[in-house]
């Protein structure tokens, strides 16, 4: 009823919504714990859209609530038979903390006129929600606030002592109905002329019918969009949540078509948009539920209160419902994440800040776009620029390791190992040609050994993190190419995976590299580009491919089958490692270290 009240609409409407998708939601969802129903966030976007269409006294603001229930439902049907939940992914967790807890302030900020006995503008920007609570300061009524405070201190407590306390747990559940209650008994006892009460409420079972003014789907659209977007974030997760905490799988994509199921059959029964209810989820867990039964019992008992019980409801104070919403969103404003964000990462508390700002003065929508968009940003930045490490050898092994992490790890002179820790594509390929040439130019020889040359002649790539490559990214890299044989710099691949082999070998970038110069292992390649640089130290000439008496393990490999190049002869690493005749490959140092 609360939630209804905050979405504009008339409290029987909340209780419908409570009814249907319950059971609904029993039958077709995944998850056992999820409670199905009215929410604040969903009822403050109904609210928003709704209120610039139509007056909420207006009737056809009702019809489009429901209409709009449907329409949720539809989309999230379509999500999860198409299996696309996957999409939700792209916005981050900062950027939901953020809008959650910006759109919590908005809602407790909305619910005040029932506290100060005034109307105030109906708005989902906190500018002019605080304009209007000054401007009507002259018709504060100190009754409802009093009585308004002492149930939300009550509910607040009570909520404290349920979580803090294991045996009191129940007090959790029990909070909002003994704030009905209390209520209810005070205003029967007092008749206070000054406290708005709830009114008349209609008794009896929703009936069927078809939504109707499907012309108002087009400007509805990317409100049932973002009210989707917003339900399965809130719903799936909580139901992830709990499904991790009793020990059972949980299907997404049929968790979205059991929410979907209850939205199509809930607007035929007058129900507007629902979805899972943290609060009540919650309370589900503590008592113990374990199936969907629990919410057949919650149904059944919603049932009989639209039955029966609807009389005594018109007396509930408007006071009480607001201050229940409002103990519901204080928990939504997630400072401590905030703080957690500022001290691990300072990106994304810079989305946290984003989003919560401009959901408070921009308003839901664009605070959604702001943040999804900016979420968007930093993955394409990351994508863009990703992280290039140079790599050493350690020690005493045979392993190479990015020397920024290892101090210790030592390169060799006249070669660059570079390893690419992301797929390459058209958007990072020109970041990574550029580092390339850093790396080539900016040679630290503080930790090299080997022999003394005076420049760089081998770049090898390390690929095993490389999970795609694209057309672009192979055609660069064959410019690549011919810009280091230009300057006498031979490159060498190292452990590419199947599919980055095969796309090699199609373009011609095996051919044009050579075969020789592919590695399983960055320590197989690093022998063959020492042997050439010891002779291009003795005699300096341009890098030859690897001499016949110590092939590569290619070679071999194609020399063994006789065979032309395929992708298992590339990525089998059972032969032994290409190996000089005066050094073992498994010994280190490879070549006589510098004295």
């Amino acid at each position: 009823m609360s939630y209804a009240k905050l979405a504009g609409l008339e409290p029987i409407y909340g209780l419908y919504s409570g009814f249907v998708p319950v059971f609904v939601y029993a039958i077709f969802g995944s998850s056992r714990q999820l409670a199905v129903g009215p929410v604040a966030l969903v009822s403050l976007l109904v609210s928003n859209v709704l209120s610039a269409i139509v007056d909420s006294s207006d009737e056809l603001y009702t019809e489009l609530a429901i209409l709009l229930a449907l329409m949720v439902g539809v989309l999230e049907c379509i999500m999860g038979l198409l299996r696309l939940g996957w999409l939700i992914r792209f916005i981050s967790h900062s950027v939901i903390s953020g809008f959650t807890s910006a759109s919590a302030i908005v809602i407790a900020l909305s619910q005040a006129k029932y506290f100060l006995g005034y109307d105030i503008v109906r708005s989902s920007k906190i500018v002019p929600l605080i304009k209007s609570i000054i401007a009507g300061a002259d018709g504060f009524l100190w009754q409802p606030f009093v009585m308004g405070c002492i149930i939300l201190a009550i509910l607040l407590v009570m909520k404290h002592l349920g979580k803090s306390r294991k045996y009191l747990r129940f007090l959790r559940a029990a909070g909002p109905l003994t704030a009905v209650v209390l209520g209810t008994g005070f205003v029967k006892i007092f008749n206070p002329s000054t406290i708005s009460l709830v009114g008349e409420i209609p008794q009896g079972l929703p009936s069927f019918s078809i939504p109707k003014n499907f012309g108002y789907m087009t400007s509805l659209i990317p409100t049932a969009l973002l009210i989707t977007g917003v339900a399965i974030l809130e719903s799936v997760g909580i139901a992830k949540a709990l499904a991790a905490k009793n020990g059972y799988e949980l299907d997404s994509n049929q968790e979205l078509f059991g929410l979907g199921v209850s939205n199509i059959l809930g607007s035929f029964f007058s129900a507007y948009p629902t979805t899972g209810s943290f609060s009540r989820s919650a309370v589900n867990h503590e008592s113990g539920a374990k199936s969907g039964v629990s919410g057949i019992v919650t149904g059944i008992i919603m049932g009989c209160a639209l039955l029966f019980l609807t009389s005594l409801f018109e007396y509930i104070p408007q006071c009480a419902l607001a201050a229940i919403v409002i103990s519901a969103v204080m928990g939504l404003v997630d400072y401590q994440e905030a703080i957690f964000l500022w001290r691990v990462d300072k990106k994304d508390f810079l989305l946290w800040t984003i989003t919560s700002t401009t959901t408070l003065f921009l308003g839901i929508e664009i605070g959604v776009l702001v943040g999804v968009g900016a979420s968007l940003a930093f993955v394409i930045h990351e994508s863009a620029n990703p992280h290039i490490a140079v790599l050493g050898r350690l020690p005493g092994t045979t392993v190479y390791r990015n020397v920024e992490q290892y101090p210790e790890a030592y390169t060799y002179n006249g070669i660059v190992i570079v390893r690419i820790d992301a797929p390459i594509y058209f958007a990072n390929i020109s970041h990574i040609k550029d580092r390339l040439r850093e790396y080539e130019i900016e040679v630290d020889k503080s930790a090299r050994r080997g022999p003394e040359v005076d420049r760089v002649y081998f770049v090898i790539l390390e690929m095993a993190p490389v999970t795609y490559i694209d057309s672009s990214a192979v055609q660069a890299l064959k410019d690549l190419h011919q810009e280091y044989k230009s300057r006498d710099i031979q490159i060498a691949i190292s452990n590419p995976n199947q599919d980055i082999l095969l796309t090699f070998t199609k373009s011609g970038v095996v051919d044009m590299i050579g075969k020789e110069w592919f590695f399983v292992r960055v320590h197989d390649a690093v022998q063959v580009c020492l042997q050439h640089v010891q002779n291009i130290k003795e005699m300096p000439t341009t890098p030859d491919p690897p001499p016949e008496e110590s092939p590569s393990l290619l070679q071999r490999l194609l020399r063994q089958t006789g065979e032309d190049l395929s992708i298992p002869e590339l990525e089998s690493g059972n032969q032994r490692p290409p190996a000089s005749t005066e050094t073992d490959p498994q010994l280190e140092p490879l070549l006589p270290r510098k004295p």
